[in-house]
């Protein structure tokens, strides 16, 4: 087994053992790393789509995971064919 192939599956395995976290944001750390190996992948044989893709991800992942409580969400889910119910301020 050559070194980028090791490199690929320790990144596969990071990738999947990190679906094991319960908090999101040690989920998303853990995803991280596992990018970032896969960036070294990319980068071992040449593949800049590998590349770009996991950086987009690490990047994405950490910033994610990195925000302060309390602030702004990147994105909020919401199940289709549910309202949500915003409570309004006071005196409104």
């Amino acid at each position: 087994m050559t070194n980028a192939s090791m490199i690929g599956w320790v990144a596969t395995a990071v990738f999947a053992i990190s679906y094991f976290f319960q908090r999101a944001a040690t989920l998303r750390k853990i995803q991280a790393c596992a990018a970032c190996l896969w960036i070294l992948y990319g980068i071992a044989i040449g593949a800049l789509p590998v590349i770009v893709a996991n950086v987009i991800v690490a990047g994405a992942a950490l910033y994610s995971s990195c925000r302060r409580a309390g602030s702004i969400p990147v994105a909020e889910a919401v199940p289709m064919g549910r309202q949500v119910k915003r409570s309004e301020p006071d005196g409104a």
